[in-house]
């Protein structure tokens, strides 16, 4: 594990223990089991057991355990509690994030829409098959969209529009607002580079 995603990784779960589960299960789509320490998290189209006694994360059905980036986004929603949000109902690009989304763009493009343009630019529908796996259902933006849920509280679009011979394929990743209240920056750009790398593995399948 990266040095980086380790210290993330790391204060998540000191994070989470400082919170009273009380309170989480208060603002957050999460059950508790007080006798176990474990939460039980929904997270796209699965249920992840957060073991608080092991700092241990783990699907609830087949016990897979979810990658680095998946990991540190379940903690951070789970951490970043104190607010109970209000969707807006809308969508903004990450541009439009507060506290440091336009600045964080050009990566974000880099490693988030990119890939979605080299797996999807050449045939968009193909993103609807894909999504599929991921609990994501056909909405009725450009030449192709889906709206997936995250956690409940967390809606984000994927949308493509196919190019031709005088216009370039585009994409984008779409987000409610109300996300500035439930995840850091920094989990929200990792949401949706770990969504566009999961549609990546699928349609390689």
């Amino acid at each position: 594990m990266e040095t980086n995603y380790r210290i993330a990784y790391d204060k998540g779960w000191q994070d989470v223990k400082k919170k009273l589960p009380e309170e989480i299960v208060s603002r957050r789509s999460v059950s508790y089991c007080s006798s176990k320490n474990q939460f039980t998290v929904p997270f796209f189209n699965s249920e992840y057991i957060l073991d608080c006694r092991n700092e241990t994360i783990t699907g609830k059905t087949a016990g897979q355990i979810p990658d680095i980036t998946a990991s540190i986004i379940i903690l951070n929603y789970l951490s970043f509690s104190d607010i109970s949000p209000t969707p807006d109902k809308k969508w903004v690009s990450l541009k439009e994030i507060p506290k440091g989304g336009a600045l964080f763009y050009p990566a974000f493009r880099k490693n988030t829409i990119e890939v979605l343009l080299k797996t999807f630019g050449k045939q968009p529908k193909e993103l609807l098959t894909c999504a599929a796996a991921l609990g994501g259902q056909s909405a009725s933006l450009g030449s192709a969209s889906v709206v997936f849920h995250a956690f409940p509280e967390i809606p984000l679009c994927i949308v493509m529009w196919e190019g031709d011979e005088e216009v370039r394929a585009n994409a984008t990743v779409l987000y409610d607002p109300s996300i500035a209240d439930i995840l850091h920056v920094e989990s929200i750009i990792g949401l949706g580079m770990y969504l566009a790398a999961k549609l990546n593995q699928l349609a390689s399948r």
